[in-house]
């Protein structure tokens, strides 16, 4: 009954033809899955704690050896703390806070606007006013407002970033669903006794998903750089773990004495994950479009 597309090996081989033709988007899945390496398997993979602090070897020049031996490959912080191993374990928290924001965000917009959308009237009022009144306040005076009240720490910032998601996945399922809830395979779901339930899950979002899955590949880069940012102002997480952003708070001092790879190598880390995620959400976009699917 429903129109949802499942994916086929056909389907899969024709994406892999199309990314692998592209260049650019292979390119960005390949960085992507190497950053979720390094994250994942942290631990394993950095050569230092990254809270380890050596004062005698600090601010030391990528590929410094120390006294023992040990090979500072991306350089020392101003509390001799390895570059690498800090680059290493930030990536688990961008990437954390990223995906697990998106998931909450996308999970209340998404039921927000099957039922906005589905029921109407004083549901879809109640609704879209909300969302009204939050896009009236700047997003980043209300995250640290927030994380004032709450808090530092992983979980408050995954909540404050997801819920500040949710009015634009809300928006874009109640569009799809208003189009939909009208069309004659959900009429026959209602005919043949289907519940609102099933029809709102089963029948209506199973076609809406491919627009939130880009959506959801762009919100993933503006969710790390609000992390990034907040972390810069010291708002994200506790200063002993290591993130993208602090890393670049701590660099600012040092700045000024040439000590260029303590800003430059989060900076490009930060900005290669973005990249690669908004090539990868232009690609979906366009391989999603039926209107492009004959051309390719």
């Amino acid at each position: 009954m429903s129109r949802a597309a499942v994916p086929t090996e056909h389907g899969a081989r024709r994406a892999l033809r199309i990314m692998v033709a592209s260049k650019w988007p292979l390119l960005a899945v390949a960085f992507l899955f190497f950053a979720s390496v390094a994250a994942a398997f942290g631990p394993v993979l950095s050569p230092f704690d990254p809270n380890r602090q050596n004062l005698v070897l600090r601010l030391a020049d990528p590929m410094a050896v120390g006294p023992d031996g040990s090979l500072f490959w991306l350089g020392s912080d101003a509390l001799g703390r390895d570059v690498l191993s800090r680059l290493l374990y930030g990536a688990r928290v961008s990437l954390l806070v990223g995906f697990a924001a998106i998931a909450v965000g996308g999970g209340i917009g998404i039921v927000a606007g099957l039922l906005s959308g589905y029921f109407g009237g004083w549901v879809d009022d109640l609704i879209m006013r909300v969302g009204d009144i939050q896009l009236a306040f700047p997003f980043i005076l209300l995250a640290i407002l927030f994380l004032v009240v709450l808090g530092s720490g992983v979980g408050n910032l995954i909540l404050v970033l997801g819920v500040g998601q949710w009015v634009t996945y809300a928006r874009i399922v109640r569009a799809d669903t208003l189009s939909l809830r009208e069309k004659e395979f959900v009429e026959a779901a209602r005919a043949l006794g289907d519940s609102t339930v099933s029809i709102i899950f089963r029948t209506i979002l199973p076609n809406i998903l491919a627009p939130l899955t880009v959506i959801a590949s762009f919100n993933v880069a503006s969710v790390i750089l609000s992390e990034a940012a907040l972390s810069f102002l010291g708002l994200g997480v506790p200063p002993s773990v290591p993130t993208w952003g602090s890393m670049l708070a701590e660099s600012r001092d040092t700045l000024v004495a040439n000590k260029w790879w303590l800003a430059v190598f989060p900076g490009v880390a930060i900005m290669l994950t973005v990249l690669s995620f908004n090539i990868l959400g232009d690609w979906l976009r366009d391989f999603l479009d039926p209107r492009l699917r004959e051309r390719t």
